[in-house]
């Protein structure tokens, strides 16, 4: 592979990289899942608006900039250089956008995109159940016609920036006698709707970073549904294909991820040294992150193409999850017993986030689709194996 850019592409970097160093916060940011940190993620929301830079990829009237997928990952990787803040609204703008494009009605496109790029909407996941967690073939939540709405009774749980968030996007099962992927819808729903309520669930760090939701006969409007009535599967598959395969996690992330590790051991590297198998690993973190770049240049160039993202969104989605965690072991390896340090701690010295990267990041083999069961994916849809 062969890896050129155009004038026009090496200038639209220009572009951003301008933009970023005059806008980016001097100050980190709270974490987005307090209270207060949330606010201050949404009001960057903001200000990325002001420059259509919430999402390049959509077109300039919704808030856009008509980018194609390989100048998304040119500003994803001046995003990571510059530490940008994270992204409170990653729900909306990677996941729903991209399927309100595809899917949506033009009024949907109007009504939902503009204030999803300025964060005065911000969106929560809603799509595991109990018993319903990565098979989301499983769902009972029902949202039963009545007339021109729909009422709806059920929960849903892990359900990811939903304690502050304004709007819920999930699947929910329209026809009572449905089994399976079958009878299933794709709604859009406010949070603040009469009938929710949302319990906070607190992460390993103690922040409430998803929520469980429970449906007292709640009514929302038809026109809120995604699609056509009992198509919700197709469309959370479309979904899903976005979160696992290029939008969610961009490779500048893991990038990134493998430079502060290379910093983390040149600093550390006489203790380091007394395992050369740190020295492998970290070697190997920035072989793999810059590998799975190239691979996802390449993914995208087919895209632009016209190809489509099939089953192997399930191999972006267990190569990205694996090498974040096998990033952030390599870390707290060289930092041996310090790594169990906040970083506010005395001692603290160059442990920086990496206690909470990796807390984070053993979460990545579960959210998105467990990993074991994208395995299965890859085997039976891929492989060809038997089920």
């Amino acid at each position: 592979m062969k890896l050129e850019y155009t004038d026009q592409q090496r200038a639209f970097r220009a572009e951003v990289r301008a933009w970023l160093e005059a806008n980016v916060p001097t100050k980190p940011l709270q974490s987005f899942d307090t209270a207060e940190g949330f606010e201050q993620h949404r009001a960057w929301e903001r200000t990325l608006s002001t420059g259509n830079w919430s999402m390049v990829t959509w077109p300039r009237q919704l808030g856009g900039r008509g980018c194609d997928l390989i100048e998304w990952l040119i500003f994803e990787e001046e995003y990571w250089r510059v530490r940008a803040p994270l992204r409170v609204n990653q729900n909306g703008i990677f996941l729903l956008g991209p399927t309100l494009m595809e899917y949506g009605s033009e009024a949907q496109k109007q009504r939902f995109l503009p204030c999803m790029a300025t964060g005065e909407h911000i969106w929560a996941q809603g799509w595991s159940e109990p018993g319903a967690g990565s098979d989301m073939a499983a769902i009972r939540t029902k949202a039963v016609r009545d007339g021109d709405h729909y009422v709806i009774n059920g929960q849903k749980i892990w359900a990811t920036r939903a304690v502050y968030a304004d709007w819920l996007f999930g699947l929910f099962r329209s026809d009572p006698d449905s089994q399976r992927h079958h009878g299933l819808s794709f709604i859009l729903l406010p949070l603040k709707t009469p009938g929710i309520t949302v319990r906070p669930i607190a992460q390993l760090n103690g922040q409430a970073g998803f929520a469980e939701i429970f449906f007292d006969d709640v009514r929302v409007p038809v026109e809120n549904r995604l699609g056509d009535e009992g198509a919700g599967w197709n469309i959370a598959m479309s979904t899903a294909g976005f979160e696992r395969g290029l939008l969610l996690r961009s490779p500048a992330r893991f990038q990134a991820t493998a430079e502060s590790l290379i910093k983390l051991y040149l600093a550390n590297r006489d203790s380091a040294d007394r395992d050369p198998a740190l020295r492998d690993a970290v070697m190997r973190a920035w072989m793999e992150a810059e590998a799975y770049a190239l691979a996802t240049y390449q993914t995208a160039s087919l895209l632009k193409a016209g190809s489509r993202i099939g089953p192997e969104s399930s191999t972006n989605k267990i190569f990205w999850s694996e090498m974040d965690r096998q990033m952030h072991e390599t870390a707290l390896a060289i930092l041996g017993a310090r790594a169990e340090l906040m970083p506010h701690a005395p001692d603290a010295g160059d442990v920086g986030q990496w206690l909470d990267g990796f807390l984070f990041s053993t979460a990545g083999s579960i959210y998105a689709g467990a990993n074991e069961i994208q395995r299965n994916i890859i085997a039976e849809r891929m492989l060809g194996m038997p089920r």
